[in-house]
């Protein structure tokens, strides 16, 4: 399904917020670009960014209003596989796994392409390594110091830097694209530190008799939770709209 294609900050326009945040410490707050123009609605890793409404069609990585049970009585729900089902919600030619492999090739390459060019322009060290993960082109900025410190502790620049990547991707292949972006092992780093958190509102979940509510997430973060709730035989769904959606554990029936 193509969607009329919002105007793309070229990597000079996009450099000129990343080139003015000042250097800091690891542990100082990150200063994320200016977001972009006109942010693509999405429920992840996915991968992947923005919320809209449950209801939205296009907020469908990263709706659950495709359902978060499995419509099985007493069952975990299959939240992972909601947040999933949020991702693809538009509908999408059939394409054979070569087609989609060559696609999802081209959104990596056209993603670096983006990339590399930003990273000279702002003078900015860092390789571009890119692969296919799962259903989604996969890029990773590696060997980026700088980028890296600016990123954390919240990881709001590598957030804005994937969106306006996508859009890139997008004014190319006029497609939507779920691509994943990662900088210096953020995402694999961050989640850990979900599923410690999603563990211990399990055990809370399994302990009480009450729903156990999480703090707003991203896409890429509900995802995760909800892998942890339904390994651990538990009902997990998301709730709430925009910035504040999130996800609830809920005790074993």
């Amino acid at each position: 399904m193509n969607d009329s294609t919002p105007d793309v900050p070229t990597a000079a326009e996009a450099d000129e917020n990343l080139s003015a945040a000042p250097e800091q410490d690891a542990s100082a707050q990150p200063i994320a670009p200016a977001p972009s123009p006109a942010v693509v609605e999405e429920d992840a890793a996915s991968e992947d960014a923005t919320d809209g409404p449950a209801q939205d069609n296009d907020a469908a990585e990263y709706s659950d209003a495709a359902s978060t049970t499995d419509g099985t009585e007493g069952q975990p729900t299959d939240g992972a596989a909601a947040e999933s089902a949020e991702e693809s919600a538009e509908n999408t030619p059939a394409e054979t796994s070569e087609e989609r492999m060559r696609r999802l090739e081209e959104e990596g390459d056209i993603a670096a392409d983006y990339l590399e060019e930003l990273l000279d322009i702002a003078d900015l060290d860092g390789d571009i390594d890119i692969d296919v993960d799962g259903d989604r082109a996969s890029v990773e900025i590696a060997g980026a110091d700088r980028l890296a410190t600016l990123n954390r502790p919240k990881g709001e620049l590598l957030d804005a830097l994937q969106e306006l990547t996508r859009l890139a991707v997008q004014s190319r292949t006029g497609n939507r694209s779920r691509l994943m972006l990662d900088i210096g092992g953020f995402r694999a780093e961050h989640k850990g530190s979900l599923e410690e958190l999603a563990e211990k509102a399990v055990a809370e979940a399994k302990e009480g008799d009450a729903a156990v509510p999480l703090r707003p997430m991203n896409p890429f973060e509900r995802k995760v939770v909800h892998d942890v709730a339904k390994r651990e035989g538990l009902r997990s769904e998301s709730d709430g709209d925009g910035k504040n959606r999130h996800v609830v554990i809920y005790p074993a029936s």
